[in-house]
């Protein structure tokens, strides 16, 4: 698979989009707004500024209609564009949309002082994501006091399949939704699917047995990682992550330990009722 299919497929992940449960068209799906929401899309794939043509390569819409969304979107703020290289980036009706999403979510300011306390216990970066289509997005990292490294930023987008954040999602989630989940990455990897998807369910089977999903150096190779969903009172779920160079924490000490004491934590904040 090329990686232009690659994109599309995670951009217009199959989660039923447009069609109703039996498969037909849904008729309350509003396409023009959804190939908006696309053309937004397209520039969390690497690119800060975008052309037009970029996009409707991205994003496998006609040219005119990404043309008559870039000018939309542009007039509503959400856009800017830049005459002299006649390309779009980003505008700050984006951030105050995401900022307005992260400054609300209440389990993120209740859980702070737990996750400082566990960063700083275990010297472990402590993430807590929410899912994105076949991604986990980073809604707040805390980090030990002493620590420099594995400065996760909010917003930061994981892939599901290798991180330890996007198994333990894909392990807490419906049957139907995993098969979602799952139909999705094996039509983005193409013929990498089957090594990926054997790591991902090696993870989830450790679910099953301990309560935590690892990543030991599949994400990154200098990167060992474990991750446990905690599920909201209003039926989200959402993963909490510990995170470290491998040459700090090892493989061994955080399954053993450290991934235990993980699931304790989540298991604190799902009792905060959030």
């Amino acid at each position: 698979m090329t990686a232009k299919q690659k994109i599309k497929t995670d951009l217009a992940l199959a989660t039923g989009e447009g069609r109703s449960k039996t498969g037909e068209k849904d008729r309350k799906f509003v396409e023009a707004l959804s190939r908006g929401l696309d053309v937004l899309r397209a520039f969390s794939q690497g690119s800060v500024i975008l052309g037009n043509q970029d996009i409707a390569r991205l994003t496998g819409l006609p040219k005119p209609t990404v043309s008559r969304m870039t000018y939309t979107l542009t007039k509503l703020g959400y856009l800017s564009y830049n005459p002299l290289l006649e390309k779009y980036q980003l505008s700050s009706g984006v951030l105050a949309l995401g900022y307005a999403y992260v400054s609300n979510l209440k389990v993120r300011q209740l859980a702070k002082p737990y996750m400082d306390e566990f960063a700083r216990r275990t010297n472990m970066s402590v993430g807590l994501t929410c899912h994105d289509r076949l991604h986990m997005i980073y809604v707040e990292n805390r980090m030990p006091p002493e620590a420099t490294l594995l400065r996760m930023e909010i917003g930061l987008r994981l892939p599901m399949a290798t991180t330890s954040a996007g198994r333990a999602y894909c392990a807490a989630v419906s049957e139907s939704q995993r098969k979602i989940l799952m139909d999705g990455m094996a039509k983005k990897y193409g013929d990498q699917w089957p090594e990926k998807r054997e790591g991902l369910e090696r993870a989830m089977e450790e679910y099953k047995a301990n309560g935590f999903c690892l990543s030991l150096g599949e994400w990154d190779r200098n990167i060992n990682s474990a991750g446990v969903p905690v599920h909201l009172e209003d039926g989200t779920t959402m993963v909490l992550t510990c995170a470290a160079p491998s040459y700090l924490i090892s493989g061994e000490k955080l399954r053993d330990s450290i991934a235990h004491q993980l699931a304790m934590l989540a298991s604190d904040i799902e009792a905060l009722g959030v």
